[in-house]
């Protein structure tokens, strides 16, 4: 095998480890035991590995590891279906290229009382992915302005690379494709402010005014996101209005379930009696009957440019370009939206 077509794929292969434990070793990083990294090396050797000068150059200083900032208030932790597939796919990105990820302890209680900028350079990051935060919170500021290479994920600074799904597009798929199945009375249990849900509710006005539909205010109600008991307590709400809406649309999946329990509740049919439709495109949206109506988000790309754009930063800082990458998503048609005459 000639030199230049030797990996460090090929050298974890060999030696049975991690692509970030070989890549540590070759960086003689103190946090590899003696002997694997003698028998890494000896492997990389043996296999005629021989890296780049310039690349090796890069690393010099480096802890071939990246910080991952979550914070869920909903206290789902990495069961948050949309999120924990994200970073799935950010954390296997991110070790085929060599880096480990670390969460960054989020707990406001903690004893240290570090913040996550402190906790980033005390644990020597490369960089740091932020998701799943109040990107408003001062610490998350500190974090941004700072000098470590950061990408967000659904949320855009100026400053920043961000990776965002297709809010406005996804909303005005689902919102059409209701609209062709001959709904007109069409309601939207909406997130809690965010730039996600600016982006979803303006797409979600300005797609009905394009096809000449002004919903009536008692149809646009707020509900935390993943909140089904939320969801159904606004959807009982809506089932009581004088004329209710003929299709309701939910912040997520998971909200979508307290809609669906409401709705069986008072004795009617879904679709036949009311349609309904979700968001996010999670596993569980399948497993009803019918299946779920709702927008599939691409947490696999997202995910992987997450990472991509990340390591590029942290490997070529002079010529990375600031920009946001938005990743659109694909309508599911499920079977929960019923054809009407309009």
């Amino acid at each position: 095998m000639s030199k230049k077509m030797v990996s460090l794929k090929d050298i974890s292969r060999a030696c049975g480890v991690s692509i970030a434990t070989v890549s540590k070793a070759l960086n003689d990083q103190s946090d590899i035991g003696r002997e694997t990294k003698e028998r890494i090396k000896e492997t990389a050797s043996r296999l005629g590995y021989h890296p780049n000068a310039a690349a090796q150059a890069l690393k010099t200083n480096r802890t071939n590891n990246i910080g991952v900032l979550f914070v869920d208030e909903a206290n789902s932790g990495l069961t948050h279906d949309y999120f924990s597939h994200v970073l799935d796919s950010f954390k296997r990105c991110a070790e085929q290229n060599g880096f480990d990820i670390t969460f960054i302890n989020a707990d406001k209680s903690r004893s240290d009382n570090m913040s996550y900028l402190a906790h980033s350079i005390y644990r020597g990051f490369d960089g740091v992915v932020i998701a799943c935060v109040d990107f408003f919170d001062p610490q998350v500021d500190e974090l941004i302005k700072s000098s470590i290479p950061v990408v967000t994920i659904d949320h855009t600074f100026y400053n920043r690379i961000a990776i965002v799904s297709d809010n406005a597009k996804g909303m005005k798929d689902l919102v059409t494709y209701i609209y062709k199945m001959g709904h007109r009375k069409i309601a939207y249990i909406h997130g809690l402010e965010s730039a996600v849900t600016q982006a979803r509710l303006a797409s979600f006005y300005k797609t009905l005014q394009g096809f000449g539909v002004n919903p009536p205010d008692e149809y646009v109600i707020a509900s935390p996101y993943r909140d089904s008991e939320s969801a159904y307590e606004a959807t009982i709400k809506l089932l009581d209005l004088p004329d209710p809406p003929t299709c309701i649309l939910y912040p997520d999946d998971i909200s979508s379930f307290g809609g669906l329990n409401a709705i069986r509740l008072r004795g009617l049919r879904i679709p036949e009696d009311i349609s309904i439709a979700g968001y996010d495109g999670t596993e569980i949206a399948t497993m009803v009957s019918p299946r779920l109506t709702t927008l599939t988000q691409d947490t696999e790309r997202i995910g992987r440019e997450a990472a991509k754009r990340l390591i590029d930063m942290i490997n070529n800082p002079r010529a990375t370009i600031i920009e946001q990458v938005v990743v659109e998503g694909n309508l599911d048609p499920g079977g929960t939206v019923k054809k009407i005459a309009s």
